[in-house]
């Protein structure tokens, strides 16, 4: 014998199940929307500066470019208008110049915008497959460039301080 889905008891009882289970979502949601703000643009900040970190790491030998990495931009990379030498010591230098600075939280939305053009440089001259993983830094870069490093910054810290000098000038 089959279930009287139609019977009161059965509708009630589901319907106090449904809306159980939406609470908990909303609830859940709650929660969710509480995660600061700051700490979502600090992890877009540490993470993608790390790889970008490790990248400009294989490239050098202490403070000096190797064969290697020209190499790399010669026959691999193969920029269009730019120098192999020029273009492998200037990601050299922003992969761990930018980086830095993300981390830091210090001119961060510069760092992330300069970032963003070497991901994208990379994406449609380099590695056009791999779109999958520059999309993921695209999105740290670009949350970073439209809100801002957030309060674990150096930025936040100089806006902090601006601001309060500013208030002093503005009471005289």
């Amino acid at each position: 014998m089959t279930p009287d889905l139609t019977s009161p008891h059965q509708a009630s009882s589901s319907g106090i199940r449904d809306r159980g289970l939406v609470a908990m979502a909303l609830q859940l949601r709650d929660r969710l929307d509480a995660i600061p703000l700051s700490l979502l643009t600090l992890c877009a900040r540490l993470f993608p500066a790390a790889v970008f970190w490790q990248s400009g790491q294989t490239k050098v030998e202490g403070w000096h470019v190797t064969d290697g990495a020209v190499a790399l931009f010669r026959e691999e990379y193969r920029l269009p208008l730019v120098d192999p030498w020029l273009a492998a010591h200037l990601a050299a230098f922003a992969e761990h110049a930018f980086p830095v600075l993300l981390v830091l939280g210090l001119a961060s939305r510069l760092s992330a915008a300069a970032l963003l053009s070497m991901t994208l440089v990379i994406e449609v001259l380099v590695y056009p497959d791999a779109w999958p993983t520059h999309g993921v830094w695209a999105t740290c870069f670009l949350m970073v460039i439209a809100r801002g490093p957030g309060i674990l910054s150096i930025d936040a810290l100089i806006a902090h301080r601006y601001q309060r000098l500013r208030g002093r000038r503005n009471r005289r």
